[in-house]
């Protein structure tokens, strides 16, 4: 046990009912007891309040002592000194909703916080100040970043929200994976980052600060782990617990990519690996994922979902078998609470990759064995009795005697989700539609815009990312003479916009976006002239700006150039370099200026032959909410790209004809070897995104509802259809001594489409019977046990099932019931 000399204690002394966190080189101690920690990252404004109090329950229910958020600059000061609270930015709501709960809070205040979010979190107004360079000894930044922090802080405190006050969070973050990036910075980073430490410990929180990814946080900051693995992680100071603050349970997805997914068993492993080499603190990210509403996604090219793959899925659904899972892990794990750290510790190594680690304290013992081998079993032989553990696995062992997990046998059900028509709809797969154009007209045949200079500027200087999209016009006068008419001429634009839109006297000549990751490419068209005045328009969009990289605030993005025109006669080139012409800018669109999308718009719409693959068009429609309380999806299939609202509120940037390629999926995923975002992908061939969440409290229970879509690209609204998502059918495969429960999600179970005791083989959905079978009828037992009702337990033993001949092969149960 650590002397107490070394444990460092954190107490706000004004309140009569404070928590006193304090930490030593084993834990996180919270009124004097060293905690064993689960916590998962929901961050508020990828949900609703009125989604919050069910994921932090579910979170509860999923076996987590805390709930982890970042808080986003950005969001809440979107225009300098002008702030927003509101709505799903309302911080302290959250923050008291958790509490309600009665968990743990871990504030991640950053304020960088990278998380695919746009900017990541920081505001675009920053960037524009004069001589301002992010994350670095600058003095109008720190002065920033001091005054953003402050007053999250001290928001936090009014309303006795630190555990040191009685409140619920136990942990605060200053910074974010700084330490990956900061070389470039060089001696500046590291004065930067001792100012950081030194800055949030005078706010006084009374809670330990954390800096994650940091090896030389400076003392009293408590450097962690960001990964998909951290259990070979070592603090920097002895006095620092081993802490995981971003387990990494899938990854994001960006437009033109495929669906990526980490297995239940590796991020299992990964957990229970990190707990047996002496760690006692880890946060899930994601484990609810949500969406990236309006324009909060980041990248370039983070996509609207948000879904991480995480224990619960975007609409707040259970993600089984991995929430259920983690679940039966974390309720191990507490249970050995007192001896994971108070516990001495051994470890014996068996070779190949094959170990054991043992926890002893005067009360008993338990046991970790682990096997990192990715392709062999490892039979263990442990006090006089034998072990087989799966490759890439950990066995968990309570007492030191008998199994209670394994990371690699999953005994929970897995739920198959699908997509239901709008009931509330006599044809729901029909919406009435009205259009109207966008007016272009200023900008692709005047060329007017509301500022002009002789020089192409960043889109983020101009629009302070207030839109994303941003006019580029110039005028060209050719004499009736001039050695440019008459030859073959193009248009050549050197571009960083993410998608370009190009026009010259009025007409569209072609668009481009970016692809594969590069972010600067040419985009070339052959132009027609005419002596006298030329328009050329361009019309720039950023699809999410950079959030992550060493000074990646200056990451370029709009047309910044050089743009020519060349003329080509034989052999003969000419190039006229338009790049310091002088150019007009407008920031925004005619339709987003005045707020087209507001169901009290009395803009014009006409239900008038009605244009189909139109570019730079808006459509409207009315539906009714779907019925019941499942979680509310859009289907845009058939749309090009663009922006949707639904009564006024965005859900997000679409780009259904954004189209994966068709090489590099897995149609069976080995969860055995080290993960990477690679690996286990899906959804090849098919739009990155094709169904958008609505939530529930976007819609009017009664009446009508509007739908209303901006298209820039052009696109199909015909196809556009209104769902809900709910569990179809629920599978489990499972060995014999254990117990299933399968449920329903509060819906009855109609029907048992497939059952068998014995050696069944496949996958849910495709189960078949092997060669062995009991004698007693499966099918019949579960439809008793289950029809009928919104959950069963099912106790796998031949004493329900029979005894099947199995020559002594394992036997297992395979059923999949119909909700």
């Amino acid at each position: 046990m650590v002397s107490l000399r070394f444990l460092l204690c954190f107490l706000f002394v004004s309140s009569a009912y404070a928590t006193i966190v304090s930490h030593d080189g084993r834990a996180i101690t919270i009124d004097g007891h060293r905690r064993v920690l689960l916590s998962g990252s929901i961050h508020y404004p990828r949900s609703t309040p009125e989604m919050w109090p069910d994921l932090i329950k579910k979170g509860k229910e999923g076996g987590l002592d805390a709930i982890e958020t970042y808080v986003f600059w950005n969001a809440h000061e979107p225009t300098r000194r002008q702030y927003d609270f509101s709505g799903k930015l309302d911080l302290i709501r959250f923050l008291k909703t958790i509490q309600d709960e009665g968990l743990y809070g871990v504030l991640r205040i950053g304020p960088y916080a990278c998380a695919e979010w746009n900017y990541g979190g920081f505001p675009v107004w920053l960037h524009n100040m004069p001589g301002m360079v992010f994350r670095t000894t600058n003095k109008s930044f720190m002065d920033e970043m001091q005054n953003f922090t402050t007053m999250i802080v001290d928001m936090v405190k009014k309303e006795k929200l630190f555990a040191s006050q009685g409140g619920p969070i136990i942990l605060a973050q200053i910074e974010n994976e700084y330490g990956n990036v900061m070389g470039p910075y060089g001696e500046s980073g590291k004065a930067y980052i001792k100012w950081c430490a030194n800055m949030a410990q005078s706010l006084d929180v009374g809670v330990p600060w954390i800096m994650c990814q940091q090896n030389d946080a400076p003392q009293p900051m408590l450097n962690t782990c960001n990964g998909f693995y951290c259990d070979n992680f070592v603090p920097n100071n002895p006095n620092t617990p081993k802490m995981w603050t971003e387990n990494w349970t899938g990854w994001f997805k960006q437009w033109g990519g495929k669906n990526p997914h980490r297995t239940t068993e590796d991020v299992a492993f990964s957990v229970a690996r990190f707990f047996q080499r002496g760690g006692t603190f880890n946060n899930y990210y994601m484990y609810h994922g949500g969406t990236n509403f309006d324009r909060t996604a980041g990248g370039p090219y983070i996509t609207t979902s948000y879904d991480y793959d995480s224990p619960l899925d975007e609409y707040g659904n259970l993600n089984q078998p991995k929430y259920g899972h983690l679940k039966q892990l974390h309720d191990v794990l507490h249970s050995m609470e007192r001896t994971l750290t108070y516990g001495n510790i051994s470890t014996i190594d068996f070779g190949n990759s094959a170990s054991a680690t043992i926890y002893k304290t005067e009360e008993g013992s338990s046991c970790f064995f682990g096997n990192g081998n990715e392709k062999s079993d490892a039979t263990i032989s442990f006090q006089g009795e034998s072990y087989v553990v799966p490759a890439w696995s950990v066995t968990i062992l309570p007492d030191c005697k008998n199994e209670a997990y394994n990371t690699a046998k999953i005994t929970t059900q897995t739920s198959m989700m699908v997509k239901k028509p709008n009931e509330a709809e006599d044809t729901p797969s029909t919406l009435k539609w009205s259009w109207r154009p966008e007016n272009v007209d200023n900008f692709i045949l005047k060329g007017k815009g509301d500022s002009t200079q002789t020089q192409l500027f960043d889109q983020k200087v101009v629009t302070n990312d207030q839109s994303d999209y941003l006019w580029y016009m110039t005028t060209v006068k050719f004499k009736k003479r001039d050695l440019f008419l008459g030859k073959s001429m193009s248009l050549r634009v050197n571009s960083t916009a993410h998608a370009l839109h190009a026009f010259v006297n009025g007409k569209h000549i072609g668009n481009q976006h970016a692809e594969n990751g590069k972010f600067n490419y040419v985009f070339e068209k052959d132009v027609k002239f005419k002596s006298g005045r030329n328009v050329i328009a361009l019309l720039s969009i950023t699809v999410g700006l950079a959030n992550y990289g060493a000074f990646f605030e200056s990451k370029p993005a709009g047309i910044t150039g050089p743009i020519f025109i060349t003329g080509r006669n034989g052999d003969e080139t000419i190039v006229k370099d338009l790049s310091a012409h002088k150019w007009s800018y407008k920031t925004g669109l005619n339709g987003f200026e005045n707020q087209f999308f507001r169901t009290e718009s009395m803009s014009k719409w006409s239900v008038e032959s009605v244009p189909f693959n139109r570019s730079m068009t808006w459509y409207k429609a009315t539906f009714k909410a779907p019925l019941g309380n499942d979680p509310v999806v859009v289907d845009l299939m058939g749309l090009g790209k663009g922006t949707a609202w639904v009564n006024g509120n965005n859900i997000g940037r679409f780009w259904p004809a954004f189209i994966s390629s068709e090489n590099g999926c897995d149609a069976k995923c080995n969860y055995r070897g080290a993960y990477h975002a690679e690996k286990c992908l899906t959804n090849c061939g098919e739009p990155t995104q094709r169904w958008y969440h609505v939530p529930r409290s976007f819609l009017n229970g009664e009446g009508d509802n509007t739908l209303v879509l901006f298209e820039e690209m052009g696109g199909n609204p015909s196809l556009v259809s209104f769902q809900t998502t709910r569990v179809g059918s629920v599978c489990a495969n499972v060995y014999e001594n254990k117990i299933i429960e399968l449920s329903c999600d509060r819906k009855p179970i109609s029907a048992v489409k497939f059952a068998s005791f014995g050696n069944p083989y496949g996958n849910c959905g495709s189960f078949e019977k092997g060669t062995c079978e009991s004698s007693n009828n499966t099918v019949d037992i579960l439809t008793q046990e289950c029809v009928g009702k919104e959950k069963c337990s099912i106790d796998v033993s031949t004493k329900k099932f029979g005894e099947p001949d199995c020559s002594g092969a394992a036997r297992k149960l395979a059923v999949e019931v119909i909700c």
